[in-house]
């Protein structure tokens, strides 16, 4: 988990003043936050039923589907930032390739 909000940490860095392209890499970096928090909470809910703990197994499922509920909220914001820039053409240049001089914000997705 500490990793994972180091490599936030550098996204807001290396996109600092990228108006959206800023926006969108914080909204990755929290996402990965939520992915990982959903796997730990379904393995934790997964345990707790093996080990006949159904109200442990409960609580961990309903933590985990807040998680999930919190990653679709950000999926939704992201949407929505790139299209209230109008899916502008300098942000999927940007998106698309680092070869263009602008950084990739899918870089921090893929680590």
């Amino acid at each position: 988990m500490k990793g994972l909000v180091a490599e936030g940490a550098e996204a807001i860095t290396d996109y600092k003043g990228e108006g959206a392209l800023c926006d969108l890499a914080m909204i990755a970096a929290a996402q990965k936050v939520e992915h990982y928090e959903v796997s730990a909470y379904g393995t934790a809910r997964t345990m707790a039923e093996q080990l006949g703990n159904a109200e442990a197994a409960r609580l961990l499922q309903e933590t985990e589907k807040e998680e999930r509920k919190a990653d679709e909220t950000l999926t939704t914001l992201a949407l929505s930032l790139y299209e209230s820039v109008g899916g502008d053409e300098e942000l999927r240049m940007g998106a698309a390739s680092e070869t263009s001089g602008t950084r990739d914000p899918a870089k921090h997705a893929s680590r």
